[in-house]
């Protein structure tokens, strides 16, 4: 049985890592909230600031560090500038300072498509992305003086799968799939890259599990998808009752700077038929 931190756990991807991990191995979850878990194998970490966090890190062991939580924000205003680094880079760097005193083994941290836009390595898209490379330049120092801790930096895309409240155009899809709805789509072709969550969750198991060299990997989808052909397709089933407006925006197919593939894996779960399943009910 793992030890394993878990931050940013209420999120999607946090969540179903978590969902999937407590089965069978100890999981600590930091929190904001002062929650009290109902399974066994979870530990919530309540903090009320992060000197306080720093604190109760100092008291557990840990093989493992799941590095999830950030604070997105895709166009910002200044009100947002405090918020975006203490998510993206203060926290995070509160949990690498104590590396050496949790004894961690491995540091799995998840990065954005976005830090690299259309394939240009460390060009950021936003300040969001423009943020969670800063953090790497952190996590760098720390490697550096860490050199005994594996760390991963793990690339995903647009996600998808159930029980997720984000506004994304896959759940907006399902969650209308049998009303009259107009709903605006702004270009014929937008085309995007989805990676259902199952296969990230299989991502960190092989992390976890198998001997995998330290490293920068893409966790995204081979090839994206077209927005116009998921729309064809959805209307060849009677229920579809959603009405597309397009819009006229000129959207060129981003492409995604290619890091190494994660041995052991392949997004198994994110074929194009798994995607239109989930948005008509039937996964």
């Amino acid at each position: 049985m793992a030890k394993i931190l878990i931050t940013g756990s209420s999120g999607f991807v946090g969540y179903n890592i978590l969902e999937k991990l407590i089965i069978s191995n100890t999981v600590y979850a930091t929190s904001r909230k002062n929650i009290t878990s109902k399974h066994k194998n979870l530990k919530y970490i309540y903090f009320k600031n992060h000197e306080d966090l720093n604190l109760k890190l100092r008291k557990i062991k840990v093989d493992t560090i799941i590095h999830c939580a950030t604070h997105y924000i895709k166009s910002h205003n200044f009100n947002d500038v405090a918020k975006i680094m203490r998510a993206n880079l203060e926290f995070g760097t509160v949990i690498l300072e104590n590396l050496k005193i949790m004894k961690v083994k491995k540091f799995v941290n998840f990065c954005t498509v976005w830090q690299n836009f259309n394939s240009t390595k460390y060009d950021p898209f936003n300040l969001y992305s423009a943020s969670k490379n800063a953090f790497l330049n952190i996590l760098r120092f720390y490697q550096k003086n860490n050199k005994d801790i594996k760390y991963f930096n793990l690339y995903i895309s647009d996600t998808f799968g159930p029980n997720d409240n984000r506004i994304k155009l896959s759940n907006i899809l399902k969650n209308n799939f049998s009303k009259r709805k107009k709903i605006k789509i702004m270009s014929k072709n937008l085309s995007i890259n989805l990676i259902n969550i199952k296969d990230i969750v299989s991502a960190i198991e092989v992390i976890l599990f198998k001997n995998v060299n330290q490293g920068s990997y893409n966790i995204t989808n081979k090839n994206n998808f077209s927005i116009k052909k998921i729309i064809s397709k959805l209307k060849e089933d009677k229920k579809f009752k959603i009405s597309i407006y397009w819009g006229k925006e000129k959207k060129d197919n981003i492409k995604i700077y290619k890091f190494k593939n994660l041995p052991f894996w392949k997004p198994r779960h994110s074929k194009f038929y798994d995607l239109i399943n989930f948005i008509i009910g039937q996964s």
